[in-house]
């Protein structure tokens, strides 16, 4: 049964356009492996949802996965090894919802789309529990915080060239091919036509093959891109590109990081600093994401006179504390803490802020360069801060604040501080990737 035929017995809104996308065969080498396992059509429930958003089932045993289907569904799916294919929706759930977007399914931005929005609200909830459970902490985790703002202020797009003709869009669930879009409602107004924006500005890349990468970033000045695949900038694409940036009001064209025109200097505002972030540098998806996670930040270092900021980046904390506290910053990335020291310097009434340019993985911060902090926070990547919450399971910093956005990393390092004598006071998840599996977590951690 196809989806079409199920939406109409089961007078339920399922997934448009979702079964052709899901059986086009992969091409490669694995692909024809896996065609020596056949595929057998089976009915499954559907029992929970997994860390990707994928419904899971069990066999004897054993979890089935299957992208799309919801806790409580029966389901016809084709099943190989432990990956099955929505076929069908027996029995479909409550809370299934009509998708907003029609490339939903085939895209690979999002994840939860057919979920309803308060019930992806527990399924995050539940991932972070269920992560600190699995590390045996013991703690309650605050209620959802949700912090879509507007949209998300950052996007990458693709675009290929073939026989001159572009196609744009992202990449394909669980795969390397891209899917063309027309637009993304989850993005904040500003980049509203970065699809138009992204084949304009790709048409002043000339001479280039294969795909390009175009980074946007929507700032208080207006847009930024930074290109990464075109080749090495000469002198005749340089005047192309920025002759399209006028064009189009671009504020600064980047390509692999090194700028081709600035026509006004990208800022965005971080307490009253004003910050020109380097192309392509790490933000937070939104910008109410990031003022949640900086007001609960200040608010479990209240009172604090000397913070460490560790992985600091262009300093969306540090800049917001440096009212108030005198502030240690440090990241591996020079070109963030340059833009943090650069708008620490054009801003009035600021703490000192020092800036240090170091790789917390191999070079963490130790207990003699921490004694006289009141606080650290540290917010690393999705990979975690192992190294250097190993490093600060020792110390006698009274508060520490890790900011995650990986439930698995930041139970794991959790788990290291609260064996070094740390107490996880308290665990605020907040939702800032609207319809994706990420979720941003802030844990207080004080040492008795």
């Amino acid at each position: 049964m196809d989806f079409a035929a199920s939406a109409v017995n089961n007078a339920r809104p399922l997934i448009p356009g979702r079964n052709e996308a899901l059986r086009r065969p992969r091409s490669g080498r694995r692909n024809r492996r896996k065609k020596a396992q056949p595929a057998e059509l089976q009915q499954l429930k559907i029992d929970k949802l997994g860390r990707r958003g994928d419904g899971i089932a069990g066999i004897d045993g054993r979890p089935i996965y299957v992208p799309f289907a919801l806790p409580g569904e029966q389901v016809e799916a084709e099943v190989r090894g432990e990956r099955g294919v929505l076929t069908s929706i027996l029995s479909p759930a409550e809370n299934r919802v009509v998708p907003p977007c029609p490339h939903f399914g085939t895209c690979g931005g999002c994840a939860v789309q057919h979920l309803a929005d308060g019930d992806v609200g527990v399924w995050k909830h539940g991932l972070v529990a269920a992560a600190l459970a699995r590390s045996n902490i013991d703690v309650t985790v605050d209620d959802m915080v949700i912090a879509h703002g507007e949209g998300r202020r950052r996007a990458t797009l693709h675009v290929e060239r073939h026989h001159g003709a572009h196609r744009i869009g992202f990449m394909e669930a669980r795969r390397h091919h891209l899917h063309p879009i027309d637009h993304c409602p989850i993005l904040t107004p500003a980049l509203e036509n970065v699809v138009e924006l992204s084949a304009d500005l790709a048409g002043a890349v000339a001479a280039w093959n294969g795909t390009l990468h175009l980074q946007w970033t929507a700032t208080e000045r207006g847009l930024d891109c930074d290109i990464h695949g075109g080749g090495s900038v000469d002198y005749e694409r340089q005047v192309a590109i920025a002759d399209r940036a006028a064009a189009l009001d671009l504020a600064r064209v980047s390509m692999d990081g090194d700028i081709v025109v600035e026509r006004r200097q990208p800022l965005l505002r971080m307490g009253n600093a004003m910050v020109s972030p380097p192309p392509g540098a790490f933000l937070q998806a939104t910008t109410a994401g990031e003022n949640a996670l900086s007001d609960m930040v200040a608010a479990h270092v209240r009172g604090c006179r000397a913070i460490a900021d560790l992985f600091c980046g262009v300093g969306p904390f540090a800049l917001r504390l440096a009212a108030k506290a005198r502030i240690l910053a440090a990241d591996s990335d020079a070109a963030a803490a340059a833009a943090l020291i650069n708008a620490v310097n054009h801003t009035q009434k600021l703490k000192p802020v020092d800036a240090v340019v170091r790789d917390l993985f191999r070079d963490p911060l130790l207990v003699p360069e921490l004694k006289d902090f009141d606080a650290v926070i540290f917010d690393p990547p999705r990979a975690g801060a192992k190294a250097q919450a190993e490093a600060l399971s020792d110390c006698d910093v009274p508060i520490i604040v890790g900011v995650s956005c990986d439930p698995g990393t930041f139970a794991r390092d959790a788990a290291i501080l609260t064996a070094g004598g740390y107490v996880l006071e308290r665990v605020t998840p907040v939702d800032q990737f609207r319809y994706a599996a990420h979720v941003e977590i802030v844990g207080l951690f004080r040492r008795p």
